[in-house]
């Protein structure tokens, strides 16, 4: 569903904030765009990552496992709020995925109701839907996970709604693939080949419409979600962008930021696809199976749940979205190059590596 977006300003009620809030996962693209906004508002954050972050004015870090008690114990203790945003991505091993996502949020949701936190946000995924054959996609439809990335998430899920049936006030979101500043991952490609003046392919016409979601949105939704009453914040919600477009429109917005007067091109869909499975599976690829069936099918949510209840009003388009993305990326590129070299690409803030797709490159 494709609408247009007011001038809508962002959240910046702080007085209706909790306090103290404690952020897990806080070096993540959703976690340092978060903690920025909740510190320059005047709270007091407790922010906790395995990689370690300086601290500031009003920010405590803590470097610590979120599958630890004893670290999730130190970081909770006295807040008013935990955020847990921490998790796998899909291209973790199935052992890595379960692991972090189902048992660590199963300790986070622990310590938090052992030192008696009054409110949670529980960051999920609509991953969780599996591939959707309804779009919209409403918050009702049934849980269908179709790898082990999106089975972590309904499981992790499952254990929110039994911690929220035993009194936790907890909000669960859902969102879409967020972009903006900080954001990486398999987009990186895409800035690369723009960059590079090079075409860029797309299965099929490209023509599928597929919602993404700027992470200023997704920290908008975080807070509304920390500071409503607690009828409203015990329930589930989408989050996603309320005006997009087609993938081919998409990338497209960048190949003409980039100024070589490079297009989008068609590939069949067929053979592509077939040739990105066998290199995923042989691990030379960074394009997952569900991935490649999002990049063929309409991929969105309803967001009016979230408009009705939540109060949450998207500001960005995933025009503005990816294109924010992308002027971040141009600023950092020789940091890039060095994480790159380091072995970056464990997070969504880091560029992945693109494997056997990078000597595609040639061709376009």
């Amino acid at each position: 569903m494709v609408t247009d977006t007011p001038d809508i300003p962002p959240y910046e009620d702080s007085s209706a904030l909790p306090a103290r809030i404690a952020v897990t996962g806080a070096a993540g693209v959703l976690g340092i765009n978060l903690v920025d906004r909740l510190v320059s508002s005047g709270t007091e954050v407790r922010a906790l990552d395995l990689r370690p972050m300086p601290g500031r004015p009003g920010l405590t870090t803590y470097t610590g496992d979120i599958r630890d008690p004893a670290a999730l114990a130190q970081a909770f203790r006295g807040v008013d709020a935990v955020v847990h945003s921490a998790s796998a991505l899909p291209s973790y091993s199935a052992a890595d995925i379960r692991s972090i996502v189902i048992d660590g949020t199963t300790t986070v949701l622990e310590a938090a109701r052992a030192a008696a936190v009054p409110r949670v946000v529980h960051i999920s995924s609509t991953a969780v839907y599996g591939l959707p054959r309804m779009v919209p996609t409403p918050e009702d439809y049934p849980k269908k996970p179709v790898d082990p990335y999106s089975a972590a998430k309904v499981e992790a899920e499952r254990t929110a709604e039994r911690f929220r049936a035993e009194g936790m006030s907890l909000a669960v979101l859902r969102p879409k693939t967020f972009l903006g500043t900080a954001r990486m991952g398999l987009f990186d490609m895409l800035f690369q080949w723009a960059e590079e003046g090079r075409h860029f392919p797309v299965l099929g016409k490209g023509d599928v419409r597929s919602q993404m979601l700027g992470v200023d949105d997704l920290v908008d939704a975080v807070l509304l979600a920390l500071s409503a009453p607690d009828e409203v914040a015990r329930d589930t919600y989408n989050i996603g962008a309320a005006e997009f477009g087609t993938l081919r429109e998409d990338f497209q917005c960048v190949l003409d930021t980039a100024g070589h007067g490079k297009r989008v091109v068609s590939m069949p869909s067929r053979p592509a696809v077939a040739v990105l499975r066998a290199l995923s599976r042989a691990r030379l690829s960074p394009v997952y199976d569900r991935l490649v069936h999002k990049l063929l099918a309409d991929s969105y949510v309803s967001i009016d749940k979230a408009r009705d209840k939540l109060g949450f009003r998207p500001r960005m388009s995933n025009r503005d979205a990816i294109l924010q993305s992308y002027d971040w990326w141009r600023a950092q590129r020789e940091a890039f190059a060095a994480g790159a070299a380091t072995g970056a690409g464990r997070t969504s803030g880091d560029p992945w590596r693109q494997g056997a797709l990078a000597l595609a490159k040639v061709f376009f």
